[in-house]
């Protein structure tokens, strides 16, 4: 008998020794649940194939056909990839509702004597636990939002803080984007479903009776949109603001950005969009300053002509409380660490109120 979840903790907390993901590759890279294996009993073409033949010819045969794969397939997952696991083994199966890849492959775990079950309602129920986590139930956490111009380091600020003890949520991180028009980092960002079920994860692992402290974004961080509920709770967060010179940022963004201001052609590209907001002279400098790799200078004049002002601009229609204000005057190792033990005062006495 399948498994019925009805929160999202009860499902991530269940207490199987594995969660395997039977869908096709290309299913499970979209969105899978935290920690899931994918052990697919029909690939991506064998998917396909069996659609086809089931809408165009006959069910019959479309059924036929894909239990002869997906046993096959099973088989292999048995004898590769299962081979190590001893009697006691006990594994947590999904597809995409429930149905017959999850209930034929736990079948033949069960057989083989292996303590399978099924999730009830497959991906589908997890996806709408997830939905339901992020959409449709106001957020639970307290938050502080940290927030600063561009340049004042508050994702490295964010990661020493955690090591401090004190709750964070990164959201940068998650996104795989540094949450501006320069902010790409390396590989491509996860789609909107896996960036909500990391997303789902974590703050469902947050203590609630303690505050979490997240970076200040907008409702989007490159092309991931925050959901409903934690950005409703983001805007309503008490605020910590860093603040440091513009000489210390520029400093502090050359040494951060150094990857994409060191190519020149693919920075030109992300700035020439910028026209249409700052006038043709203005861009027309910053590419002056591109082509003469004066770093430094480019990132003083973004921020002074175009980060700065787009800051100030949003900050006046806000309505947050600020906590306080943390000034750092070098935005280095030993700046950063003081930054930080004020910080983690400032939740401290957060927390106990």
């Amino acid at each position: 008998m399948a498994l019925t979840f009805t929160s999202l903790i009860d499902l991530l907390d269940h207490s199987y020794d594995s969660v395997i993901d039977v869908r096709s590759p290309g299913e499970f890279a979209e969105d899978h649940l935290p920690g899931a294996i994918n052990l697919p009993v029909l690939d991506n073409e064998e998917r396909a194939q069996v659609g086809t033949i089931y809408v165009q010819k006959s069910r019959f045969l479309a059924r036929k056909l894909g239990a002869a794969m997906v046993f096959r397939n099973t088989a292999r997952h048995v004898e590769t990839a299962l081979a190590e696991k001893d009697g006691g083994w006990q594994p947590l199966v999904y597809c995409w509702r429930g149905g017959q890849r999850s209930g034929s492959f736990t079948w033949l775990l069960q057989q083989i004597g292996w303590r399978a079950e099924v999730i009830e309602g497959g991906y589908q129920t997890y996806r709408r636990l997830v939905k339901s986590y992020l959409y449709d139930t106001p957020l639970a956490h307290q938050l502080v939002a940290l927030d600063g111009y561009t340049g004042t380091a508050k994702t490295d600020l964010l990661k020493l803080v955690q090591t401090r003890g004190v709750q964070v949520l990164d959201l940068e991180g998650l996104a795989n984007h540094r949450g501006s028009l320069l902010g790409g980092m390396n590989g491509p960002q996860p789609s909107q479903k896996a960036f909500e079920s990391e997303l789902a994860a974590q703050l469902a692992r947050l203590d609630t009776a303690r505050p979490v402290l997240v970076e200040a974004e907008s409702s989007k961080i490159g092309d991931r949109i925050i959901p409903p509920s934690l950005w409703t709770a983001m805007k309503a967060a008490p605020r910590i603001q860093v603040a440091a010179p513009v000489a210390a940022r520029s400093r502090y963004l050359v040494r951060a950005y150094d990857d994409i201001l060191s190519d020149a052609d693919k920075l030109c590209r992300k700035l020439e969009p910028l026209r249409a907001h700052r006038s043709n002279a203005v861009v027309d400098l910053w590419f002056e300053l591109i082509a003469a790799g004066d770093k430094a200078a480019l990132t003083e004049a973004l921020m002074v002509q175009h980060y700065d002002p787009s800051y100030a601009k949003s900050r006046q229609t806000a309505a947050a409380r600020v906590l306080a204000e943390v000034q750092v005057a070098e935005l280095d190792a030993e700046g950063l660490a003081g930054a930080a033990d004020q910080i983690t005062k400032l939740m401290q006495r957060q927390a106990a109120q």
